[in-house]
């Protein structure tokens, strides 16, 4: 009985190997279906994790399978165009009597070709399915187009958000936001494929969901409430490495209006922020206005913008938002403060501060941070220069630059080495021109960014008054650059040279 299938079915694939076209679809057909299973039952035993792998079984094997179907019809009409035959004829000169002897459901040929639809339309099903749910994961997006996404990917995989998949935040839900999201997806791939995008990738994200669709899945606004107390470690360049405390306690807030001082006032359904700003960066306002009450809305303007004093700026906007050098109106949510809340890039010394006070650098090195923040601030070509460059830096430096360098325990100075060659390789990717954190981060207000984007004497309203920018509005500050972390609750001593400020700092907590 077995024979006699087996032979049938050979017949039936000679059949339809009319010419070399025929042959090569039946070859790339049956071979991409029979990889496909074996990949799968290799992935569900736990034989196969890499990632690349998904990339063959649900994208290159389903691709092939399909020009494969395509092939075999094209060779048959090839075919038939050459002998110039009717199609009864060639299906008898084909096809073994077997095949075609009629039965009450119809010939064996008939049969077989059913079938065959019938598995093909389960492949191409199950097949499309699991590619569908491969592209949702993190790791395609991270490694599908790996010389582009590789830094995000590599900060990616360090961040918060690490559990939580990339469509999550980047697509959204429903059938429309999977749409754009596959149309946009065929331009990302027309881009790497003919190397038309930019290096490094532009911010900010103009087409992601807008926060309540995204961020509120998970954290609950209405849950917002209280303080939160952030303490940062900065080490000084001496021998010693002396630590410094900056201890901040964060008015978060519950988010419901209720308190202009809360941060998260901003984003409360009771109340609404809009802005415009140049180019839609979102870097330099243009104006900015928060609704009241009684459904007006009370705007500031950038005066600085208007007399011509932002460096860099030739022509003010009208300050409408229609027109001008300004992008559209923008209603601030979650990612106009929190715009790095997962790819994170760090600065080298903000860097090596947080491994030191994390312990994965021994702060007992001589002269650790100036040693590490020196030999991250270099430039190198590329990661195995870097690699290379990293490894000779700390080496010679410890062996003959530095008092006490040469008696430096050599486990400590191993471990140095191979924590700043995997600082360099999260944060820098010479082939995408990313260098120590090329992305403004908004959480916060370094460098004039940030909170200060519109807490700023600059923005003023009709009254000329300005938004408020008192440091205390949005935090208490507990210690700054202080010898302890709670330095401002101590009672300040008579020498301190600013135990009024001290007093004060203090109070303002307390008297809360």
């Amino acid at each position: 009985m077995g024979e006699r299938y087996l032979r049938l079915f050979r017949h039936f694939v000679q059949g339809l190997a009319t010419d070399w076209i025929g042959a090569v679809g039946i070859v790339l057909t049956t071979s991409a279906f029979v990889l496909f299973v074996f990949m799968e039952l290799l992935r569900l035993v736990g034989a196969v994790t890499n990632a690349y792998v998904g990339l063959v079984s649900y994208m290159a094997l389903p691709a092939l399978f399909v020009v494969g179907l395509l092939l075999i019809p094209v060779g048959w009409a090839r075919y038939r165009r050459r002998t110039g035959r009717p199609t009864r004829e060639l299906l008898e000169q084909r096809f073994a009597p077997d095949l075609l002897k009629p039965h009450l459901t119809g010939s064996r040929l008939i049969g077989i070709l059913g079938l065959l639809t019938l598995v093909n339309l389960l492949f191409l099903g199950v097949g499309g399915a699991r590619m569908l749910h491969f592209m949702d994961t993190p790791v395609f997006c991270g490694t599908a187009c790996h010389s582009v996404m590789n830094p995000e990917w590599s900060v990616y995989q360090a961040s918060p958000h690490a559990r939580v998949a990339c469509v999550e935040c980047h697509v959204g839900e429903g059938v429309d936001a999977l749409v754009d999201a596959k149309l946009n997806g065929l331009w990302q791939i027309v881009s790497a494929t003919f190397n038309l995008y930019e290096r490094p990738i532009p911010t900010p994200v103009r087409n992601l969901r807008p926060a309540r669709e995204t961020c509120e899945r998970c954290h609950w606004p209405e849950k917002f409430y209280g303080e939160r107390m952030a303490t940062s470690i900065r080490y000084s360049l001496d021998s010693l490495a002396t630590p410094s405390y900056s201890t901040l306690s964060l008015k978060i807030g519950s988010g419901t209006g209720e308190r202009r001082g809360e941060i998260h006032w901003h984003i409360a359904s009771h109340n609404q922020v809009r802005f415009t700003s140049l180019e839609d960066e979102r870097e330099v306002m243009v104006w900015v206005e928060s609704s009241r009450d009684d459904g007006t809305w009370h705007r500031w303007t950038n005066r600085a913008l208007e007399a011509g004093l932002v460096p860099g700026v030739e022509e003010p906007g009208d300050g409408d938002g229609t027109a001008g050098p300004e992008g559209g109106v923008r209603v601030m949510d979650c990612v106009d403060c929190h715009n790095r809340a997962t790819h994170i890039y760090e600065d080298p010394e903000e860097a090596v501060d947080r491994r030191l006070a994390s312990g994965e650098i021994d702060a007992t090195l001589p002269f650790v941070k100036k040693v590490a923040f020196e030999a991250l601030s270099a430039r190198y070509a590329d990661s195995a220069a870097a690699t290379a460059g990293l490894e000779r830096v700390v080496r010679l430096t410890y062996a003959n630059r530095i008092p006490g360098g040469s008696t430096a325990d050599a486990q400590s100075v191993e471990k140095l080495i191979g924590t700043l060659q995997a600082l360099y390789r999260r944060n820098v990717h010479p082939q995408m021109k990313v260098w120590w954190n090329p992305y403004p981060d908004h959480l916060g207000h370094r460098g004039g960014t940030g909170c200060f984007r519109c807490h700023s004497p600059e923005m003023v309203d009709e009254e000329g008054v300005s938004i408020a920018d008192d440091c205390t509005l949005c935090h208490s500050i507990i210690a700054w650059d202080s010898p302890s972390a709670h330095y401002f609750l101590d009672p300040a001593s008579g020498e301190d040279p600013e135990r009024e400020m001290h007093r004060w700092l203090r109070d303002e907590f307390l008297g809360r």
